[in-house]
Order: structure tokens, then sequence, then C-alpha cells
């Protein structure tokens, strides 16, 4: 299966009067079409800045950025870190198509919601108004708006949140993307609405042959989901692996931290927080960046936590991990989340 996009070293920064933020450092993966993408990891992870930067959506003007995205078109491959902007403009909403975290502000209100369908169905098609509206309508029938024909004249205000997640969804999907990068898609709704969403996504995924991204906290939504999972920390990435992998076999002691910080069923025990704060990005500490939270650092000797950045080793068949612990104590490590 080929990758439809290969991100390789990818480094985003944004300088600023107290220093020059590391948002992501050395980040590397791929995705294929049919198959998700799950990333994962607290706020400024760089979970977020990656995904902007493969859309090419950052400042070039204040943000460094170095390394690769490649898209693997059927007319060739295309860098789009280095591609002209005008090059990625057409791209974006054709080829590859985000879902933005919060689509009450993603959707203009003065507009109705037809309008915003049709204006960006007409970019990349020919056609009237007409012709765009129909389109328009047409995606929110597929989405599950129900009475599409009358709501498509309404204005975002009149939608509820899961409906305007929707709208948004119709508005990522409506020129046939293959890359869908979806930014926390089910935030801020409740649990009946967020199954939704994401069968949602999983059956258009389907329909449409896409690759997904999808960007998330919730570890529960990525076990029903991806396919694999990118566990990032203080900009890096700390854990590649399957999905099965991640959840009974995590080899970085950040993803067993996660782990225990959710709930699982038929177990009655106290959550398990994982300690302190992640590090500054302006001031990123020598060695691993998780040390000072890491209950297992310790049991590392000749002090390598403290001096050596872990590199991201594959220990089995597409399962990479940035650790310094040997495979018998992580073994031991993982008993807590079993």
């Amino acid at each position: 299966m080929k990758n439809f996009l290969e991100v390789n070293n990818l480094n985003v920064a944004f300088p600023t009067e107290d220093g020059l933020v590391r948002a992501t450092n050395e980040v590397s993966f791929s995705v294929a079409r049919g198959e998700t993408l799950a990333v994962v990891g607290e706020s400024g992870s760089g979970k977020s800045v990656s995904s902007l930067a493969v859309m090419g959506l950052h400042n070039r003007k204040t943000a460094q950025i170095t390394g690769s995205a490649i898209l693997n078109l059927e007319s060739g491959p295309v860098d789009v870190i280095s591609a002209d902007e005008e090059v990625v403009r057409r791209m974006r909403g054709k080829e590859m198509a985000m879902i933005f975290q919060d689509p009450m502000s993603a959707l203009h209100p003065y507009y109705s919601i037809g309008d915003q369908l049709s204006e960006a169905w007409r970019l990349y098609n020919e056609g009237s108004k007409a012709d765009g509206i129909k389109r328009a309508t047409e995606m929110l029938d597929l989405v599950g708006i129900p009475n599409a024909a009358k709501r498509v004249t309404e204005f975002p205000h009149q939608f509820s949140g899961g409906m305007r997640q929707r709208v948004m969804i119709a508005m990522a999907l409506i020129n046939n993307p293959s890359l869908l990068i979806a930014d926390e898609p089910t935030t801020a709704l409740d649990v009946t609405v967020q199954a939704q969403i994401l069968k949602l996504i999983r059956d258009l995924q389907i329909e449409f042959n896409m690759a997904v991204i999808l960007i998330t906290h919730d570890l529960g939504v990525v076990a029903e989901v991806a396919d694999r999972v990118n566990v990032m920390y203080a900009g890096r990435i700390v854990e590649q692996a399957k999905i099965d992998d991640a959840f009974y076999s995590p080899d970085h002691p950040y993803t067993i931290g996660l782990l225990q910080s959710i709930p699982r069923v038929g177990k009655q025990q106290r959550l398990h927080a994982i300690p302190g704060q992640p590090p500054s990005l302006i001031n990123l500490p020598e060695g691993c960046s998780f040390r000072a939270r890491c209950e297992y650092s310790n049991q590392v000797s000749g002090n390598l936590c403290a001096t050596k950045m872990p590199a991201l080793q594959e220990k089995i068949a597409g399962h990479l991990s940035r650790c310094h612990l040997e495979e018998s104590q992580l073994k031991k490590a993982r008993e807590a989340v079993k």
C-alpha cells in the first residue's frame, strides 16, 4: 500500500521576543489511502502545528519550517513545504482538506450554509451558483443533515454543534480530497453525537478512499477508529505503533501514563495522573524531554535520560519508541495498564 502523504524530519519554529519556540522537532510519519492515523498528546505537543504545516497554512514570513511533506499525487509527488504558495493553495481543499476544531468560528456567520459550501465547490469546478447550491444540498444530505434542501438556505447559528460539525465535514469533502485532517472533530460534543461524527468520517473515508489524520486528546476515540497512532510530547513523536501494540504493549512511559489516566471497564481504582507540566518549547531540557515527569528515569544507568535524547527506534516491526529503558524494564512498567 503506497503512502499518500510522507512527512520527513519536519521542524516548525516560531521566533518570539522570549526566544525561538520549537513547536515540532524531527517529526516523520506517513499515511496511506484508506488508513486512519491518530495523533495524540497534551496541548502544545505539536499535533496541530505539524498538521497545519502539511496543509501549508503557516505564515512563511514568521514560521521557520524545514523538512518535507510530500503528497504522492497522480500527476507526481509534490512537497508542500518547498512548493510555491500558489501551488499549495490550489491543492488545499482539492487534494487535501482539514476539519477545524471549532465549527462556529470556522463558518462565516453572515453567509448561508449553502453559499459557503457552494463557494468551496466552485473554486475547483465549473458551474453556476445554482449548480453549487445543488452540490451543497447533496453534501448536506450525504453527511446526514435532514431536510437538506431547506437547511442549505439557513445560517450557522441555526444549527446545533453536532450539525455544524457535519457542515464542516461536508465542506472538507465537497471536492473529494485524498487526504482529510480532522483536528479534534468531536470536541465539545456529547457522547452520542461523537459516535455519530466518528462513524460518519469512517463511512465517508471508505466511500472516497481517503487517507485520514485524526488529531485528538481522547484515547477512546483512537481505539475506536484509528489503524495506527503517533504519540507526541514536547514537539517530538515519542511512540509510533499500530493501535493494538500501543494499547496492549506501549513502549514509552508517556504512553503508559496516558493509558493509566483513563478509566477502564471493570477496574475500580484511582486514575493515575502524570505529574508535573510539559517543558517550555523555548527552553527544552537536555536529554529526554519527558525525564522530569517520568517515574522510571532513575532506572536508566549512566544518567542517559538527563544527557542524551533517545532516538526513535524500531524495537519490533512497525513499532517505534523514543526511550532509554530496556525491554525488561518496560515490561514491568506495562503491568500498570493491564
